[in-house]
C-alpha cells in the first residue's frame, strides 16, 4: 500500500437548488487532484425531497453521469434517490474509472426521520467490501453505523465511507461511534455529514490508530494518508484481520 489523499466533504445543499447542489459537489471534487477518494454527504444533491421523490431520482441519474467523469484515478462515494420497479431507494454509489463501480441500498431507514414512509429499504447482503485498485473499501449509510452486525459484513476492509445527514443533538455519538469503527475495524474510516444549521457536521477522517481530523467549519478535510498504517496496526494488535 502507499499513500493517497482522504477527502471528506461537508456543505450545505438544499432540495430547492438541485443544480446548484451538483455545481458545489462538481466544484470541490475537482478542487482535489485525482488521486483522491472522496465522500460526500448523504443525499447531498436533492437531500430528501419527500415531496417530489421521481423529480429527485431523474435528477440523480443524470448527476451520475455528470460526475463518472470526474473519477478517472479519483474514488467517489455518495448515495442518490433511485427508483426501481416502483419504490424508491436511498441508495450508496462508489464511483471509480468512470463508472459505477459498486451501488447499495440503504438497510436501516431512519424511523424517527420518517425515512421509512418514503423509502424502500435494501438487502444486507448488498453490504459487502469492494475492492478497487488493490484498496478494500466499503460504504454504510448514515444511521446504518449503528448497528452491529454491519459492521461485521465489512470487518477486512481498508478504507470505511460514511456519507451521513446526521442531526446536530447526536453530534458526540456521531463522533464516538465513527472513531470506535476506525478503531475496531483497524481502517480509516472518512465520514461525511451535512453541515447544514440543524446538522452535527463532525465530518472527518479517522486513522486506524484512533487518531482524528475534524474540522466543523471547513467545506471539506483532507488527509494525505499513510496507508501502510493499516498493515501496521493490524499487525501491532493482531485480532485476525488482514
Amino acid at each position: 500500500m502507499t499513500s493517497r489523499k482522504l477527502v471528506a466533504l461537508q456543505f450545505e445543499y438544499d432540495e430547492n437548488d438541485y443544480k446548484r447542489n451538483l455545481e458545489k459537489l462538481q466544484d470541490l471534487i475537482t478542487s482535489h487532484s485525482t488521486d483522491s477518494i472522496i465522500v460526500a454527504p448523504e443525499l447531498c444533491l436533492t437531500n430528501f425531497s419527500f415531496d417530489k421523490l421521481q423529480e429527485a431520482h431523474e435528477f440523480s441519474q443524470t448527476a451520475l453521469d455528470e460526475l463518472k467523469l470526474l473519477t478517472y484515478g479519483r474514488v467517489i462515494a455518495l448515495s442518490v434517490i433511485e427508483k426501481r420497479d416502483e419504490h424508491f431507494y436511498n441508495t450508496a454509489k462508489i464511483i471509480a474509472d468512470g463508472k459505477i463501480v459498486h451501488s447499495q441500498d440503504k438497510v436501516k431507514l431512519f424511523r424517527f426521520g420518517d425515512e421509512h414512509k418514503f423509502y424502500t429499504p435494501g438487502s444486507e447482503e448488498k453490504v459487502k467490501i469492494v475492492e478497487i485498485n488493490g484498496l478494500r473499501f466499503a460504504i454504510l449509510i448514515c444511521f446504518e453505523i449503528r448497528f452491529i452486525e454491519l459492521w461485521q459484513k465489512i470487518q477486512g476492509a481498508d478504507i470505511i465511507m460514511i456519507p451521513a445527514l446526521w442531526g446536530k443533538l447526536r453530534k458526540e455519538q456521531l463522533e464516538a461511534i465513527t472513531r470506535s469503527m476506525a478503531i475496531i475495524n483497524q481502517a480509516f474510516v472518512i465520514l461525511s455529514n451535512s453541515s447544514q444549521d440543524d446538522m452535527a457536521s463532525s465530518s472527518g477522517i479517522i486513522s486506524p490508530f484512533g487518531d482524528e481530523l475534524r474540522y466543523d467549519h471547513l467545506e471539506f478535510i483532507k488527509l494525505d494518508a499513510d496507508l501502510n498504517e493499516i498493515k501496521k496496526m493490524r499487525r501491532y494488535m493482531d485480532i485476525g484481520l488482514k
